[in-house]
């Protein structure tokens, strides 16, 4: 297999896992929309995409696959954590609001970064899609063409983040309106509670 085949192969793989509707991209959509910090939420989701990978080349994703026992304590405490942010979205919803330039530093840099990382590394889903998946699949590729793989895979991560961030942004205009707002914070809150209840519903499945 040709390196140029290997890293293309895992920027394929790579979207396939990270262009999914969930938590974290619902998160960086919103806070793209709302201009807070977005650029700084997508460098964050990257990098964290980056080293979760690398875990995985490095193989790591095999020692987590030989061990489920692992992932229920991150599954229950990842649930607990959505759980409340869906709450936050829906009472967002509820009481309505419109775009507002002026609201822009409304959050510290400090605070988006420690959310964004909360969001992310409570998300089993997270470790199962780069640390596991991707880490068992790039153990398929002999040599250099494994970490190629990886490369692959983290450049699909650094396109999609940053396309959300900027195309966020082009949406801003039409997120003037509050029922858009209220349309936007009702499916994060959606998108929070359904998976939270996957993780509960797999986390009680895997218990022996």
């Amino acid at each position: 297999m040709s390196i140029t085949m290997s890293y293309l192969q895992g920027m394929g793989i790579g979207a396939g896992q990270i262009i999914a509707i969930g938590a974290q991209n619902a998160f960086v959509l919103s806070q793209s929309i709302r201009r807070n910090h977005h650029l700084t939420v997508c460098l964050v989701c990257t990098l964290c995409d980056a080293a979760l990978i690398t875990l995985g080349v490095l193989g790591a994703g095999s020692l987590v696959a030989s061990n489920p026992a692992l992932l229920r304590p991150a599954a229950l405490a990842g649930a607990l954590f959505l759980a409340w942010y869906g709450l936050t979205a829906l009472r967002s919803a509820v009481q309505g609001g419109a775009l507002r330039t002026e609201e822009t530093g409304a959050k510290s840099v400090r605070s988006m970064v420690l959310l964004t990382l909360t969001i992310t590394l409570l998300n089993p889903h997270v470790y199962l899609d780069t640390v596991v998946m991707l880490g068992s699949i790039s153990g398929q590729y002999p040599g250099m063409e494994r970490y190629l793989f990886g490369l692959g895979a983290v450049t699909a991560s650094v396109i999609w983040f940053f396309t959300l961030g900027f195309g966020g942004r082009a949406l801003a205009p039409l997120f003037r309106k509050p029922v858009t707002w209220r349309v936007l914070d009702g499916l994060v809150c959606v998108t929070m509670w359904g998976i939270a209840a996957l993780l509960v519903t797999k986390a009680l499945e895997s218990q022996p």
